[in-house]
């Protein structure tokens, strides 16, 4: 799989779209818990940076998962706090 994934012609992190597919399909109700956030949090600071690819790839994470209301709630305040540092 390449790095890059593109949908409706902009281009997103391939590897944060595949985390959040894998998190939501299989056991669980498809929704991303906060341990799921967590993963993906973890996955988007790996690279120590937060490029705009990895900004727009977890809008689009964000706009088209479903997360539970405590995992959206906590990762908001943590990639903001995270971004902030970058």
């Amino acid at each position: 799989m390449s790095y890059y994934k593109t949908i409706d012609g902009e281009k997103y992190d391939g590897e944060l779209l595949e985390l959040a597919e894998k998190l939501t399909s299989g056991a669980g109700d498809g929704r991303l818990s906060k341990d799921d956030a967590s993963q993906i949090l973890e996955a988007v600071m790996d690279g120590n940076s937060y490029t705009d690819i990895e900004k727009a790839t977890v809008k689009y994470i964000r706009e088209n998962y479903k997360w539970t209301d405590a995992a959206d709630e906590w990762f908001r305040t943590e990639i903001r706090k995270w971004a902030a540092t970058k």
